[in-house]
């Protein structure tokens, strides 16, 4: 009488090991990576146009002057910087790369 028992038990165990292994092999997706944009303007102009600003707005050489991040938005890009005084300044641009203003952060 036991043995039926565990003849069905082991079916089930067996079934079960089965489902298990086939949830836990990865189905392999295609992978699309994203291209890379490069920015249509000059990023270097940009920066050098940056520390001439704020070289005049905080009047100090352009050598003190560190650029801290450059970010890139749809229309328009931003260059975060400081000086040797840890005044903090953001600069902006537009999306052809004409300086628009400088700010105090």
């Amino acid at each position: 009488m036991m043995m039926p028992k565990i003849k069905n038990s082991s079916w089930v165990l067996v079934f079960c090991a089965l489902l298990l292994s086939a949830c836990s092999t990865p189905e392999q997706q295609p992978q699309y990576a994203q291209g890379a944009q490069q920015p249509a303007v000059e990023g270097g102009a940009m920066i050098e146009t940056c520390k001439q600003e704020a070289a005049y707005r905080y009047n100090t050489r352009e050598q003190q002057i560190s650029v801290v991040d450059f970010k890139q938005y749809q229309g328009s890009y931003e260059i975060l910087g400081s000086t040797v005084r840890k005044e903090g300044f953001t600069c902006s641009f537009d999306e052809s790369g004409q300086f628009l203003h400088l700010s105090t952060t």
